[in-house]
């Protein structure tokens, strides 16, 4: 077993956008990072070369989210390989828009099972595994204010975030662990820009007073506070890091 005195964080959903630039801010900070990936090891395998490029230390760990018993086996590989673990972040997610009258089931579970779900198997994981001192960062996201058309479903995912953020971090007393969770506004990731015209996109870029869509290391620079010593006193909160769009 190779055990290292460095923290540990798992980052799931880090194999692209928002969850790589978290994994490489996290290797930048200090941290030894597990990158989570559910389909194609390759990309994963991507951000881990360009963390041991620059003298940090991951490996890639395999597992849909919303598989209790593959994020089990997650948690095992990083305690195996590391001895511990000190924070989790909650990335993963999907996102597809359609009203909600359109919305198959199996859309909806679909949805569910990986943005609520996945969220809930990993912090209910992670409530029996953290150490003292831990962070576990969530994700939401700024649709859920702003009740845009097409995001019933997907706001409702992320409602359950936000109610499991604020109510985990008071269950979580005496274990000197918080609970937060990160609303990005618009991002230029894949996710976000996958399927909207030109025009679309300038618009929302038009939307916070910043007049740019954000950009995954201004998301990435958030976790890394909310996961450092200076947010100890951070706890139970949803960050809305958006521009100013909401």
């Amino acid at each position: 077993m190779s055990i290292t005195t460095s923290q540990v964080a798992i980052v799931t959903g880090a194999s692209r956008g928002i969850g790589a630039a978290i994994a490489e801010r996290l290797a930048n900070d200090g941290f030894t990072v597990v990158v989570n990936y559910s389909g194609s090891a390759a990309p994963a395998e991507d951000v881990v070369r360009k963390i041991e490029a620059k003298g940090g230390k991951a490996i890639s760990a395999q597992a849909d989210v919303s598989d209790a018993i593959a994020v089990a086996r997650m948690f095992d590989s990083a305690e195996t390989a590391f001895g511990r673990i000190d924070v989790l972040v909650n990335n993963a997610g999907i996102l597809k828009t359609l009203p909600l009258a359109e919305t198959s089931d199996e859309e909806f579970d679909r949805h569910f099972a990986i943005n609520a779900k996945g969220t809930f198997n990993a912090m209910r994981e992670a409530a029996k595994r953290l150490q003292s001192g831990g962070r576990i960062i969530n994700f939401s996201s700024t649709t859920l204010a702003l009740n845009m058309p097409g995001y019933a479903v997907y706001n409702g995912t992320k409602a359950a975030v936000e109610a499991f953020t604020h109510v985990f971090a008071k269950e979580l007393r005496g274990r000197n662990i918080t609970v937060n969770a990160v609303a990005p506004g618009p991002i230029a990731t894949d996710l976000f820009l996958n399927g909207k015209s030109d025009e679309l996109i300038a618009q929302f870029s038009k939307m916070p007073p910043l007049e740019r869509l954000g950009q995954p290391d201004d998301i990435a620079n958030v976790v890394s506070f909310l996961a450092g010593p200076d947010a100890g006193w951070v706890n139970g909160q949803i960050v809305r890091a958006n521009g100013g769009v909401a």
